[in-house]
């Protein structure tokens, strides 16, 4: 199948308005896929927009999760057995990216030798100490909060949200891979899509303090991509990971100082 005709199957209005949240699902989480095909360049760009929209239903199935352990188990129990589904239902996709992140950033020497090492697959003591630290503060921060529900729908909602703006917003550093994809095909239409979800879901769940943790979000995202680019050419798919683990116990902490 030639390129052209691949980029066309995203042009229908059907492949326009069900597909691309559709990928945005089944590429953030192992949620069953309802879409039995390789996505389109197009449909992986347009995705983009949806990934809060993802984070919303995500943050939805962890609430309902929490209230259903919260029947059974003390709140400790039933805090770790959300955070380790958390994981699970994600894939570690974003975590993975967190490790290889924290391994490239802090062991290397040069954006050579740091590009290099995110290319690892292994695991090394800068990324085992990180996801250790991780989710110990996700784990002290959902037992601390008294009333898990609005964190637990807001912090996937703008964690991914975060992910949506990096990919618009800042340069990539590989020259392909599927967050290259993603990069190349979306654009200001999927960031001001992805800021309208997440603005209406931060609104419709927390009101004022919604807006303040999306305002947390956008600053964590874009002091981590700044971060970033002064250690790397550009961001990555294990970057944008991490950025969305990084915005995800954010807004646990904020919301664990209530």
């Amino acid at each position: 199948m030639s390129e052209a005709h691949e980029e066309g199957r995203g042009d229908g209005w059907i492949s326009r308005l069900f597909v691309p949240p559709l990928a945005a699902l089944q590429f953030l989480t192992l949620i069953p896929p309802v879409v039995r095909r390789p996505f389109t360049s197009v449909e992986m760009g347009r995705a983009v927009g949806y990934f809060p929209l993802t984070g919303a239903l995500l943050g939805a199935l962890l609430v309902g999760l929490n209230w259903g352990l919260a029947q059974v188990f003390p709140s400790g129990v039933s805090a770790g057995l959300v955070l380790a589904s958390w994981v699970v239902v994600t894939g570690a996709l974003h975590l993975d990216g967190f490790l290889d992140t924290c391994d490239g950033l802090f062991g290397g020497y040069t954006p050579e030798s740091r590009m290099d090492i995110m290319r690892d697959e292994r695991v090394g003591a800068f990324g085992l100490a990180g996801g250790v630290l991780l989710l110990l503060l996700k784990y002290a921060a959902l037992i601390a909060i008294p009333h898990r529900t609005v964190a637990l729908l807001l912090a996937p909602t703008l964690a991914r949200w975060g992910m949506a703006l990096a990919v618009v917003l800042f340069p990539y550093a590989r020259s392909k891979g599927l967050g290259r994809v993603m990069k190349d095909h979306a654009g200001w239409q999927q960031a001001i899509l992805a800021t309208a979800i997440g603005l209406a879901t931060a609104w419709f769940v927390a009101g004022w303090p919604g807006l303040a943790a999306l305002a947390l979000a956008g600053v964590a995202t874009l002091i981590a991509a700044r971060f970033v680019l002064a250690r790397l050419p550009g961001l990555t798919g294990d970057v944008y990971g991490a950025i969305c683990e990084l915005v995800e116990v954010m807004i646990l902490i904020a919301f664990s100082a209530e």
